[in-house]
């Protein structure tokens, strides 16, 4: 036999469980909203560190403690004027060249540069050079270079350089349009694998003052 005790849990759990859920939903939303996020990858410029339909989570907390940082693969709200169409907003790539770095290609081993410090780049689309072009760069203040890993097919700084006259401000994009630090690649999952950023980026110097 029930006693009334037990019926009376189990009625508080019945009138308790939406408000339950509808916290769960919120404490979801917030967190998608401001921690943590997933994106799909929608094209082939980041190959193949990210392959196209590719997921990767992204940290939308970590710049508002500081800045990206070379090497990282970040997701950011785009120029209008990179975009396709209005509605592919949302690019992904790498930092190369952060406020005030020098960034160069090429040396005579076909290595892009910074602050004087070649990149190995073993991460770059197989058969890609380092970068299509030539180029001879300083970042502006609170830009960012960045580049995909499969050079030649990748709408990225160096492209939108040489589409607007070699107009760094339209090479270049925002700190304020970064929306996050993608991670880690965690579908499909025969792929998971944490984004760090890679060796060659360690050794890099700070741009001289005033650079």
């Amino acid at each position: 036999m029930i006693d009334e005790q037990t019926k009376s849990s189990k009625g508080s759990f019945w009138r308790e469980l939406p408000i339950l859920l509808g916290v769960a939903i919120i404490v979801a939303f917030l967190v998608r909203q401001f921690v943590v996020q997933t994106f799909f990858i929608p094209s082939g410029s980041m190959e193949h560190t990210l392959d196209l339909d590719d997921r990767v989570l992204v940290n939308k907390l970590v710049y508002d403690f500081r800045t990206p940082e070379r090497g990282e693969i970040i997701v950011f709200v785009s120029p209008e004027s990179w975009r396709n169409t209005p509605e592919h907003e949302d690019y992904i790539k790498r930092v190369i060249g952060v406020p005030g770095d020098r960034v160069v290609c090429c040396d005579p081993q076909g290595r892009i540069q910074i602050n004087g410090h070649p990149l190995d780049e073993p991460y770059v689309y197989p058969g890609n050079k380092m970068a299509p072009e030539e180029f001879d760069v300083t970042i502006p203040e609170g830009r960012l270079w960045v580049m995909g890993d499969h050079r030649e097919a990748s709408g990225d700084s160096l492209a939108n350089y040489n589409n607007h006259g070699q107009n760094i401000e339209e090479a270049t994009i925002p700190l304020d349009s970064v929306i996050g630090r993608a991670f880690v690649l965690f579908w499909p999952f025969s792929r998971t694998t944490w984004l760090t950023v890679p060796e060659t980026f360690e050794g890099v110097p700070e741009p001289p003052s005033g650079g």
